[in-house]
């Protein structure tokens, strides 16, 4: 290589190793002065990557007192299309996630080429100076960006030495570590699974040894017969371990139906938060409702969804979701095995989009959570609204370009509490409306009405009377029956000002889908 090329790839790997433009840089250090989720957080850094242990090509996950290595990284991309600056941008991501997973990354390195190479995936004798790169910086993985084949893979790793994942493989690994509800660790275990077991691979002899009949038992001779190999079998145990998880999350589907069935009988809109992982959206969140969910400066924090209830300034409940960050190319595995999870979209009343305005790239972020949502049936349907986060980490320059993608996004800092007024006045006016008015006067001893009015319906009106309260609201069809049936007629003046009317209050109208 030339000075001038040196010194060009070095300033290369000095951008991404920076944390400047990384989905963690703009929130760097935030989460050490939260509150919320302290003990999760505490519980995660017990399991975090810890330095001293080879691994080579070992398959090592944990170790004693749940304390696993720390990976010593280096971050391999391929430019087949776009402009340096994406590729750049896209390996600055990785070296993001490999931070959340406990890695320290030491290098990177940018390939451009046609197309990837079927043997090395990089071409051989770029794959020889990454040998050489690796044994320099003393290096124990490889982490490429990008989805390899099994034989890509192998090669890869026959001339570099070490141990080579590529971007899926490091998501789930994220995954693995973050899921803590029962239903989540089961649907990560499915999509490693899925991963897995077309790239099972076989160390030395060992994996060609064949056991037939029922001589594992002992029964000697007689019972032996061709049998299996043993990476056959363990290609059976995997098929029958995902029929099982499939089976237990296929079991769990109808608590998670039921309790949607019961927030939907209830009538009370909701709202699901969506977007890119590391957006701010639990964040927001807290901001909203005064929750306390765990808040921390990692990619997908948050793989269970959250439900929190809050209310508009007229009073009008409704619900929150926080869900599962989505990111460029997320595994297909992940999407299919998370789906009863990301139904919690489809079935909200208004999404709200949160986008990263401190990000590099928020066109980007956009474009890769709306080719999420076109998975889920229904969601592409319902009132998006989207939210720039992290306002107070935004220049203002990149104040000007969000606001100029949408008239009707909304800027806010769920930290420092900018635009949340704001934010929540829209939410308010986005929310679907009971159409029925009811004006008349409950008795005193139907109080649980009275409550059901107040929690379902928007309340316009208050008196208390000799004979009862007189309420006027608006609520749904089935409410609306239940009132009258008990409800006492209006009298004298209260009559005269009912049958004047209620006009209907102005509603400001959803922001369209950003495409």
């Amino acid at each position: 290589m030339t000075e001038d090329s040196t010194e060009r790839a070095k300033g290369v790997v000095a951008r991404i190793l920076a944390r400047t433009g990384t989905a963690l840089e703009s929130t760097q250090g935030q989460d050490h002065h939260a509150q919320a989720g302290e003990l999760e957080r505490e519980a995660r850094a017990g399991t975090r990557r810890i330095q001293g242990l080879s691994n080579d090509l070992e398959e090592i996950s944990e170790v004693e007192y749940r304390q696993v290595r720390l990976e010593k990284v280096v971050l391999v991309g391929l430019r087949t299309t776009g402009t340096e600056e994406e590729a750049e941008n896209s390996l600055r991501e990785l070296a993001a996630l490999a931070q959340t997973a406990g890695s320290q990354v030491l290098d990177g390195v940018i390939q451009k080429r046609s197309h990837p190479d079927p043997a090395t995936y990089l071409g051989s004798g770029k794959a020889r100076e990454l040998a050489e790169l690796v044994a320099a910086d003393g290096a124990d993985t490889i982490i490429v960006d990008g989805d390899l084949a099994p034989s890509q893979r192998r090669g890869l790793e026959d001339v570099v030495k070490i141990k080579v994942v590529d971007r899926t493989a490091l998501i789930l690994d994220i995954f693995a570590q973050h899921a803590k509800s029962r239903e989540g660790k089961a649907q990560v275990e499915l999509a490693q699974l899925e991963y897995l077991l077309p790239r099972l691979r076989g160390w030395g002899d060992s994996m060609s040894r064949q056991a037939g009949g029922r001589v594992a038992s002992g029964e000697g001779i007689g019972s032996r017969g061709p049998g299996e190999t043993k990476i056959e079998l363990d290609r059976r145990r995997i098929r029958n371990r995902m029929a099982k998880l499939r089976e237990q999350i296929r079991r769990m589907e109808p608590a998670r139906q039921a309790q949607r069935a019961n927030r939907s009988r209830s009538t009370i809109p909701s709202v699901a938060i969506a977007g890119y992982t590391n957006a701010g959206k639990s964040t927001l969140l807290n901001a909203l409702t005064g929750a306390d969910v765990l808040v921390e400066d990692a990619l997908f924090a948050t793989l269970d969804p959250t439900v929190r209830r809050t209310q508009t300034e007229d009073g009008r409940a409704y619900t929150l979701s926080d869900t599962v960050g989505f990111v460029s190319r997320l595994p297909t595995q992940l999407v299919e095995a998370f789906r009863s999870t990301l139904e919690e979209v489809g079935e909200a009343d208004v999404i709200l989009h949160v986008v990263d305005a401190a990000h590099p790239d928020p066109i980007g972020q956009i474009q890769a959570v709306h080719s999420v949502l076109d998975t889920i049936e229904g969601a592409r349907d319902i009132p998006e609204l989207i939210v720039f986060n992290k306002a107070d980490l935004a220049s203002d320059e990149q104040r000007a370009f969000v606001r100029s993608l949408s008239d009707r996004a909304v800027l806010v800092s769920a930290v420092t509490g900018e635009g949340i007024s704001e934010l929540q006045t829209v939410i308010a006016s986005m929310l679907p409306r009971p159409r029925e008015v009811v004006d008349c006067v409950v008795p005193y001893t139907h109080g649980a009405l009275i409550h059901r009015i107040h929690e379902e319906g928007e309340v316009l009106l208050e008196e208390y009377l000799g004979e009862g309260e007189r309420i006027r609201a608006r609520v749904d069809g089935a409410l609306a029956a239940a009132v009258r049936a008990v409800a006492l007629p209006l009298q004298g003046e209260a009559q005269s000002a009912a049958s004047e009317g209620i006009a209907e209050p102005d509603v400001v109208a959803p922001a369209e889908d950003f495409e």
